[in-house]
């Protein structure tokens, strides 16, 4: 049974080593594409209930026992998130069957997706941290392959800007990764929790855990976010809707699972920073998004406020926040997907990302212009939509600890999110049409129906809530825990 947690890993990468030979079979392609990403969403689903009932599963390489060998580990927190970016990109391919012209399809676009996915759940997977790093680079190199796709001059220099950040941050990733096996001997998360608890989380390695935090800053978007808004908004809108959803995640998890299960010993110290740098996110993002008339940038600033809000409830890491913040990713994966798919068929009908060219969409495209204003709905965090759940449990633990400036903030944040949103809906699809009846661009069922599926996956997490919460707090359980996750992993030889 165990083995099941390899597939959301080497089926995509076999899948993807396959299509390479295919290119020009576009619809070969992306079919195939289709039905890996559904297995993978199946292998999750039946991981979280066997964990459910059997406790967390691991899966040791060459038969060395952790810490010496290559383990990979589902828990219930890594597995919610491997089956919800498997879903979020089963529908974003199923966009691509319409929107991916076929020169893109002939330039490996299907197996770079599979590549990216398979370095995003290895991550999520991955039982240490030197194979965080591997993971980390797969997806990172499937981004840059992504992100030139398209041959625009804006893409290429946004990817530039891209590239750059991520080679000094994995520089530094390595680095960090250095001294901690220099300080403390292992790299196994697990092992990494029981030495650090064993030795004090002394000044070097507190030292190093703002290192990582850097890192991983980078990575999510955590107020070192200036190369953000470009990268997510200058590509083609399925890659946009990929990055929007899924990239900055991973970085979320990294800091999650180093924070709750290795340095967690020093809050004072740690999760002050997060907040700090939380705050400053949340404060920076609502201002970009505000800012802006051009709606990819808007949706791209958005991603930035998600990631300050996410990253509160590490800072205040109570039950209640630390769940709060787990329903809100899961959240913000479904409907940043949908936010930047909605924007990109926008631009693709009107010929244009400026706010003040576009008037009265809606009149032309009535499905288009609900389900737009229903993502703007659950972004704000309304019931009973998605975003709600999370934005509640976080603000009864931001309650129950006393970080009401925090909390405020936070909240406020909401506000900037739904003004920002509200101006696109407002000047974009009411008012005077721009476009005549004979003028009008027909609005393939194919766009739509990825936006619809998405629609109908946020309401249903908004209303299915109850039926999320035991494996939501069977996650933050763990991650409040860190003895549950040792236990799943190390044997009481190394305990």
């Amino acid at each position: 049974m165990n083995n099941i947690i390899l597939i959301p890993m080497i089926l995509p990468i076999l899948a993807g080593v396959l299509l390479i030979f295919l290119r020009t079979y576009g619809r070969l392609q992306a079919w195939t594409s289709i039905a890996v990403m559904a297995v993978v969403a199946a292998a999750a689903v039946y991981l979280l209930n066997a964990i459910q009932t059997d406790g967390i599963l691991r899966i040791d390489f060459g038969g060395w026992t952790p810490p010496f060998g290559i383990s990979f580990v589902a828990d219930s927190f890594a597995v919610l998130l491997v089956l919800t970016s498997s879903v979020v990109t089963v529908i974003c391919l199923l966009h691509a069957l319409v929107s991916t012209d076929k020169e893109l399809v002939t330039m490996y676009f299907y197996p770079t997706v599979l590549f990216l996915i398979a370095g995003i759940n290895g991550s999520f997977l991955s039982g240490d941290i030197f194979n965080l790093f591997v993971c980390f680079e797969v997806m990172l190199l499937s981004s840059y392959i992504l992100l030139t796709l398209g041959g625009s001059k804006r893409q290429l220099r946004e990817a530039i800007k891209y590239v750059s950040i991520n080679i000094v941050s994995s520089w530094f990733f390595l680095i960090a990764i250095a001294y901690l096996y220099g300080a403390v001997g292992t790299l196994n998360f697990a092992h990494l929790s029981v030495r650090v608890a064993e030795n004090g989380q002394e000044p070097l390695l507190t030292t190093i855990s703002i290192v990582f935090l850097i890192v991983f800053s980078l990575k999510a978007g955590l107020l070192l976010y200036f190369w953000l808004p470009g990268s997510y908004s200058s590509p083609p809108v399925v890659t946009s809707a990929l990055f929007g959803a899924l990239l900055t995640k991973v970085g979320i998890y990294a800091m999650f699972r180093m924070f709750t299960l290795v340095f967690y010993h020093e809050p004072e110290t740690t999760h002050n920073i997060i907040a700090v740098m939380a705050v400053l996110t949340l404060i920076g993002g609502s201002i970009g998004a505000i800012a802006h008339n051009d709606i990819r940038q808007i949706a791209a600033y958005n991603v930035v406020i998600a990631v300050g809000f996410i990253l509160t409830g590490l800072a205040i890491a109570t039950p209640d926040a630390i769940e709060g913040a787990i329903f809100y990713l899961l959240h913000d994966m479904v409907v940043k997907a949908l936010l930047f798919l909605l924007i990109g068929t926008i631009i693709l009908l009107t010929g244009t990302a400026q706010i003040g060219k576009m008037s009265g969409i809606i009149q032309n495209y009535p499905i288009l212009g609900w389900s737009f204003f229903i993502a703007m709905l659950s972004l704000a965090g309304i019931p009973p939509l998605s975003g709600f759940v999370g934005k509640v449990l976080l603000s009864q633990g931001a309650i129950d600890s006393g970080s009401y400036i925090l909390l405020a903030i936070a909240l406020g944040s909401s506000l900037f999110v739904l003004y920002s949103l509200l101006k696109i809906f407002k000047n974009c699809f009411w008012g005077e049409t721009i476009v005549s009846k004979d003028d009008q661009v027909p609005l393939r069922r194919g766009f739509l129906v990825p936006c619809l599926l998405l629609v109908a996956l946020t309401i249903g997490i908004g209303l299915g809530a109850e039926g999320l919460s035991d494996y939501v707090s069977d996650a933050a359980d763990t991650l409040l825990n860190p003895q549950v996750y040792i236990d799943a992993v190390l044997t009481e030889d190394f305990q």
